[in-house]
């Protein structure tokens, strides 16, 4: 008669994007680390053009330890690895990234504080006694301080560490949380910490940060952009959608363009119709490709799309700039104040492209 398997314990959910090279020597360290645990890794890949899907596929037929979640048409590391770990049945989740970054080998310690020491949730830290950053440059290890201390300040949570990509905690913690978790961006820990309708009790573990060794790092602009949403999405309960935040920021760096290039084009002698057109033109452009890149990365258009996007775009923004002088013009006559009709006529195009758009120009 066959032995019957143990029980599944823990569920490393690793969230992947062009990550091949790595797969097989992170699945090596995690046997090692990981060896008289029940548990299992489950990929959750981004539709990688580098075939990162396949070659688990190709590590997984062999053993039903590893599994892949190959999603298409989404992107957003903290969504995938909420889907990974809804995915498991395990009682107790781990999050690490594939990049070989993190130090596998305190897994264990952050395990045993879950399942052992009625933590709710264990942290790899690079910021207690004992961990480091590693071969992290001044401006790198600045940023992240800075980021860090704005967390407390914006969430009140007091972990050494919330921006940290390496944790485990609880299904029961989870749970809890999820109703509130905004899923926005990268950094799922601070958005698990801070969506939980109780204190959760936090154990802390150090360690040393490494270099990546193949691949490419995703830090960017628009890490900070879905940082900085997701701190405003939770400092304001949800009733501020993230995305009209960066549509908005957009929109204030679209008016810059348009009266950069209003004022070139009057000084190089045009006429002010023909100049203000090429402004309004410039302008909108500048906002689509921002849009497209930041506000809505996770429907990004591409190819032909960007040009049909570009005209619906257009189209929106000018039925928007309509519904601003209207709206401006109805609030000067009824108030006189010029600025209150200003802001309100500003404010009622904003919502409407945005709404819209949403719709429209970058619908799922």
């Amino acid at each position: 008669m066959a032995l019957a398997e143990a029980p599944l314990a823990l569920a490393v959910v690793i969230p992947t994007f062009n990550e091949t090279a790595n797969v097989a020597a992170l699945l090596e360290k995690l046997s090692l680390a990981l060896a008289g645990i029940s548990w299992e890794a489950i990929f959750v890949d981004d539709n990688s053009p580098d075939g990162t899907a396949e070659r688990i596929r190709a590590i997984g037929i062999d053993t039903t330890r590893v599994r892949v979640l190959q999603r298409i048409g989404r992107r957003g590391l903290s969504s995938a690895v909420i889907e990974g770990m809804l995915a498991s049945c395990a009682p107790v989740l781990a999050v690490i990234d594939a990049d070989l970054q993190h130090d596998e080998t305190i897994l264990p310690a952050l395990y045993a504080a879950v399942a052992d020491g009625g933590a709710d949730l264990a942290i790899g830290t690079r910021y207690a006694a004992g961990g480091s950053v590693g071969a992290w440059d001044a401006r790198r290890h600045r940023a992240s301080r800075i980021a860090t201390r704005i967390s407390h300040w914006m969430t009140g949570t007091e972990m050494s560490d919330p921006m940290s990509g390496f944790f485990v905690l609880s299904r029961a913690a989870l749970m809890e949380a999820l109703p509130k978790v905004s899923g926005i961006g990268f950094k799922l820990l601070l958005d698990i910490a801070a969506s939980a309708p109780r204190p959760l009790r936090i154990a802390e573990i150090p360690y040393r940060f490494r270099p990546r060794e193949a691949g490419e790092s995703k830090l960017g602009a628009r890490v900070a952009a879905e940082y900085l949403s997701l701190l405003i999405d939770k400092k304001t309960g949800g009733l501020f959608p993230p995305r009209l935040f960066s549509f908005l920021a957009v929109g204030v760096a679209g008016l810059g363009v348009h009266l950069s290039v209003l004022g070139f084009s009057l000084a190089i002698g045009l006429h002010f119709l023909a100049a203000q057109v090429l402004a309004v033109i410039t302008a909108m452009s500048f906002n689509f490709t921002l849009n497209n890149l930041f506000t809505y990365h996770d429907r990004r258009l591409t190819g032909w799309r960007m040009l049909t996007g570009l005209l619906s775009f257009y189209a929106i923004c000018t039925v928007g700039a309509a519904a601003n002088i209207g709206v401006g013009n109805w609030v000067n006559d009824a108030d006189g104040r010029w600025w209150l009709a200003g802001v309100a006529g500003a404010m009622v195009g904003a919502v409407w492209n945005f709404a819209v758009s949403s719709v429209l120009t970058w619908r799922k």
